[in-house]
């Protein structure tokens, strides 16, 4: 089923593929990784001017990594603004996706922290580097196939 969001983006020819309405009825786009950066402008064109929240998840063990962008297009005196989802997949051998912080300055802590968790590098962040984990720390804690490197330690003490 399309959205009101995925028609306007069909109709002028921008790819991208629609994953439904969430729970909430809110539309949820899929966009590739090589054209998120231009098509955020466009949606920050568009009138999607706030950044609600960034998040990433690891879809599967070995799998593919999300990041999902809440954007919202705040206009005044409008009394339920238009949200969307977006979703940008990307493979977990060389997770890449294009920051958006030139476009949404607000996600600036919210990619490190996917940085930082799951290894997303967001090509063009401005200062892309851990955020809750020492800099020395190995690996990526929120991947499905992690071993903290505690885990031998703990089961040699059982």
């Amino acid at each position: 089923m399309q959205g009101r969001l995925s028609a306007w983006l069909v109709k002028r020819g921008i790819i991208h593929r629609s994953l439904g309405f969430d729970y909430q009825g809110i539309e949820t786009l899929q966009i590739k990784p090589e054209d998120w950066h231009s098509i955020a402008v466009i949606l920050y064109v568009y009138g999607y001017n706030y950044l609600r929240s960034q998040c990433a998840y690891d879809v599967a063990p070995g799998g593919l990594l999300a990041s999902v962008y809440h954007l919202t297009r705040i206009e005044y005196g409008v009394d339920q603004p238009e949200e969307v989802c977006i979703k940008v997949f990307a493979s977990r051998r060389n997770p890449r996706i294009p920051s958006v912080f030139w476009v949404w300055k607000s996600v600036d802590f919210q990619e490190r922290e996917s940085y930082d968790m799951l290894g997303i590098s967001y090509d063009n962040h401005p200062r892309l580097k851990r955020i809750l984990m020492p800099e020395s720390w190995i690996g990526w804690p929120l991947r499905k196939d992690y071993i903290s490197p505690n885990f031998y330690e703990i089961q040699d003490a059982h």
